[in-house]
């Protein structure tokens, strides 16, 4: 085991009717002037948001709207918000949606006290030194942005996606209330849950050999991730399985998944390869769901990379799906760790996400493009597991194409 420094400031408040104490949560913390930040709809036509602001208008505090959040969001929207706050004198900003809501509240409250342009954290000009409190009422279990140290923003002018990462910008509340998730459509739900294992697997494949007690975390929570999904899927109103679905999001993110396998005690365990794969996808067409993305991306990955370390992936197959080996010799392995991959895809198709880059619209001649966006975003070589440079980057993407 790595050494490690695990930080969790985010306060849970988690269960039915969690929403309607909003309010009265942040009022104890003394926030007085919020920016409400959300999305293109759904918290309005829910009555999340009227909920929200209801507590809100109980506690006393004064809120302004930041609405019209996209998925991907652009940071077009971040300078808006950042304006708004300014005028407003917000001292909190408050996120109502999923991961995209969240990330453009917590990029407008690290843009309110730098005096230069928000862009500059994400291409890297500066770095993070302010940030103004972020809370959370979470509606997609998706993103695990509601625990993270984590920001990801588009720049469509330059056909970029990039995060930066920061605990200053942990959320300090994060409002859980699995009921609000009932009427999340199945597809949103199912891309949701495959985010979450994204998440895990970049860390469990970080290059870093065994760590059993993180490893029994990533394994279960992968175990979890799946069966409550399952039960989802065939009971959208299972509230149970509702709940583990969201709290598990959590888990998956706020590097709990990964103590004890990153490089360097303060950094994020591994490479993140998949991610960098679909961050460039839906860099070029924001219409792409990132964990649809996922589901195309990360078993390719696994398939390029899975000869650097058979044993891990055999770990993975047997701890996840009980798929062993049925021998040491090399034929063995490379069934059960292809079993295992195969698995973890068929389970995603059950969910009904994409196995394809065909399905997600993007065609064999968008691959030179997809390739220079993930070089411009982590260089000409990256990587933990296995180091890809532009050429495997181009044969990951094409063989994700129907064949």
């Amino acid at each position: 085991m790595n050494d490690f420094t695990y930080y969790a400031p985010t306060e849970f408040v988690f269960g039915r009717g969690a929403t309607d104490r909003v309010g009265a949560v942040l009022a104890q913390r003394g926030y007085a002037r919020v920016l409400l930040v959300y999305g293109q709809g759904s918290a309005v036509r829910t009555g999340t948001l009227d909920r929200v602001k209801a507590s809100l208008d109980a506690a006393g505090i004064a809120h302004e709207d930041l609405a019209g959040v996209r998925p991907n969001p652009e940071v077009n929207q971040v300078r808006a918000g950042i304006a708004s706050a300014v005028a407003f004198g917000a001292d909190c900003i408050l996120a109502v949606g999923g991961g995209s809501a969240i990330d453009c509240a917590k990029a407008v409250a690290f843009g309110v006290p730098y005096e230069g342009d928000v862009w500059d954290f994400f291409s890297k000009r500066t770095s993070i030194e302010a940030c103004l409190p972020v809370a959370c009422v979470l509606t997609i279990p998706a993103a695990g942005s509601e625990g993270s140290n984590s920001c990801v923003i588009s720049n469509d002018e330059l056909d970029a996606k990039v995060g930066v990462n920061s605990d200053l910008f942990r959320p300090a509340v994060a409002v859980m209330d699995p009921e609000l998730t009932f009427t999340l459509p199945a597809y949103q739900t199912a891309a949701g849950a495959t985010d979450m294992i994204a998440h895990i697997c970049e860390r469990y494949f970080s290059g870093v050999g065994a760590v059993p007690v993180t490893d029994n975390i990533a394994c279960g929570l992968i175990r979890a991730i799946m069966e409550a999904a399952e039960r989802v899927h065939a009971d959208p109103r299972d509230y149970d399985a509702r709940a583990n679905l969201m709290w598990a999001g959590t888990l998956a993110h706020n590097d709990l998944a990964g103590c004890g396998r990153s490089l360097s005690p303060a950094g994020r365990a591994g490479g993140w390869e998949s991610h960098a794969l679909e961050h460039a996808m839906s860099a070029l067409d924001p219409q792409v769901t990132h964990g649809a993305g996922l589901a195309v991306v990360l078993p390719a990955w696994m398939r390029f990379v899975w000869r650097e370390d058979p044993q891990r992936f055999l770990s993975f197959a047997a701890d996840v799906f009980g798929i062993e080996a049925a021998g040491a010799d090399d034929a063995s392995v490379a069934a059960a760790v292809e079993a295992g991959i195969d698995a973890l895809q068929d389970f995603f198709a059950r969910q009904g996400m994409p196995a394809t880059m065909d399905e997600l619209g993007f065609a064999p001649a968008d691959v030179d493009r997809l390739a220079e966006t993930v070089a411009a975003a982590k260089g000409s070589v990256f990587g933990a597991f296995k180091k890809l440079g532009p050429d495997d980057v181009k044969a990951i993407y094409r063989s994700a194409f129907a064949q």
